[in-house]
């Protein structure tokens, strides 16, 4: 039977058993009576009985029914939940549409609400939150056992209003109150600067309708001054974004065969996703950079261009976020928000919690750079009120501080190839996968 169907009839029969309609039915049925399913939901009538009759408040069935429906769904995954009709309508402002927010990308880590990053220019970027951070409390309210649609709808709102999160992070010893004024989340995706002749910088904020076209404008706009000799193509605390522009970018430098496909237990959630010739494709050599805040578009892309050997990556591993959901509507107005199936590199490999692993990993001197910056506002409140984001930086100046472009900027001068540079750093790339390519 379709999984999606067997779902649907799973909840009607959990709701006609818990009206005592069918109750007679299933209890005259000696085969059904045997079967595990029957067992399964005869237990959950009796607990639904018992809390009827004894729980200190009176409670109605459908808040029964629709507790015991999303606690299931809950216990799959983060992004797998019940919609009941307010949310589903919710769902099609966050995919048409302008709405008031904070600009953040968000997921349960363990069942912990957490950042995965703050979208550049955004209030959330602005107030100084960071990939990592734990958002314990929204408006005072706990966040624990939250899904993500209810955290969202939380956070979400009016244009002007304001929120307050209460984060954690990493390393500090006491949770601290952001209080952040909502606003329409307008994002620029595409960012550019020369670090020297030949030699340039794009950062993509994020994967948004034309992300394709303003990388290509921004490309053409820089060779201008001089032909691309070597091009760093920023992902750090790139959140991701729409799929289709995620193989587009990707298509831009690479010219055939596989750039994502996913995989999942249905037939119709299989599908490949392949560069093709059409339009234009460039050639010059690359550097891909990621941090722990590139998930989902953004490690499809770096992903894409690592197994094709057109770009060096640079940085830390990725976050781990490529997983596909389906948006069913049911009858009743509500709706089900489950993941069917995940992505996948060219060469096979599994990005869900794993992540992209960079070519040159420099966790550790990122990590000192930031506690050497740290150090140093602590002993400049100016400097500390002027910081920008040590991965989100534009002048000539900035880039020539930032340790991963540095790094990335000596490999694109030198005469090595991808294949010396993985050899020096003594680290293969990951098996490749039996997929047929």
């Amino acid at each position: 039977m379709h999984p999606l169907k067997s779902t649907r009839l799973l909840f009607s029969a959990i709701g006609l058993i818990c009206l005592g309609l069918v109750a007679g039915q299933l209890m005259s049925d000696p085969v059904l009576a045997r079967s595990p399913d029957y067992r399964e939901l005869k237990l959950f009538r009796n607990i639904m009985e018992i809390v009827q009759k004894n729980y200190v408040k009176e409670v109605t069935d459908q808040t029964m029914i629709q507790g015991a429906i999303e606690g299931m769904l809950q216990s799959l995954d983060p992004h797998s939940s019940y919609l009941p009709e307010d949310m589903f309508k919710e769902l099609q402002v966050e995919t048409r549409g302008e709405f008031g927010g904070l600009g953040i990308e968000i997921t349960l880590e363990k069942g912990i609400l957490t950042i995965v990053s703050p979208i550049e220019d955004t209030p959330a970027y602005k107030a100084g939150l960071k990939p990592g951070d734990k958002i314990i409390k929204i408006n005072g309210e706990s966040t624990k056992n939250i899904t993500l649609l209810k955290a969202v709808k939380k956070m979400r709102g009016p244009k002007g209003t304001k929120v307050t999160v209460t984060i954690l992070r990493e390393g500090s010893p006491k949770v601290k109150d952001y209080t952040i004024v909502r606003d329409i989340i307008h994002v620029r995706s595409v960012k550019k600067q020369t670090i020297e002749p030949g030699y340039y910088y794009i950062r993509l904020v994020n994967f948004q309708e034309n992300t394709d076209n303003d990388l290509k404008s921004a490309i053409n706009s820089l060779a201008e001054q001089e032909p691309v000799k070597g091009l760093i193509l920023d992902l750090r605390n790139n959140p991701g974004g729409l799929l289709d522009q995620a193989v587009k970018v990707a298509n831009l430098f690479v010219d055939k065969g596989l750039i994502v496909y996913t995989d999942g237990r249905v037939k119709d959630q299989r599908m490949e996703f392949r560069a093709t010739r059409a339009g234009k494709q460039y050639d010059f050599k690359m550097a891909v950079l990621i941090n722990e805040g590139s998930a989902s578009a953004s490690e499809i892309v770096a992903g894409a261009l690592q197994d094709h050997d057109r770009a060096a990556v640079f940085g830390s591993k990725s976050f781990g976020k490529a997983s596909v959901q389906t948006i069913i509507p049911l009858e009743n107005g509500s709706g089900l928000r489950l993941t069917t199936a995940y992505y996948y590199t060219p060469k096979g490999r599994h990005i869900q919690e794993k992540g992209i692993q960079p070519d040159v990993n420099l966790k550790d001197e990122m990590q000192e750079q930031q506690e050497k910056e740290q150090e140093e506002e602590s002993k400049n409140d100016d400097k500390k009120k002027q910081r920008k984001s040590r991965f989100q930086r534009d002048s000539k100046e900035e880039l020539a501080n930032d340790l991963v472009v540095k790094k990335a900027l000596e490999w694109l001068k030198s005469d090595r190839t991808i294949e010396q540079l993985r050899k020096e750093q003594e680290k293969p790339m990951p098996e490749t996968a039996w997929y047929d390519q």
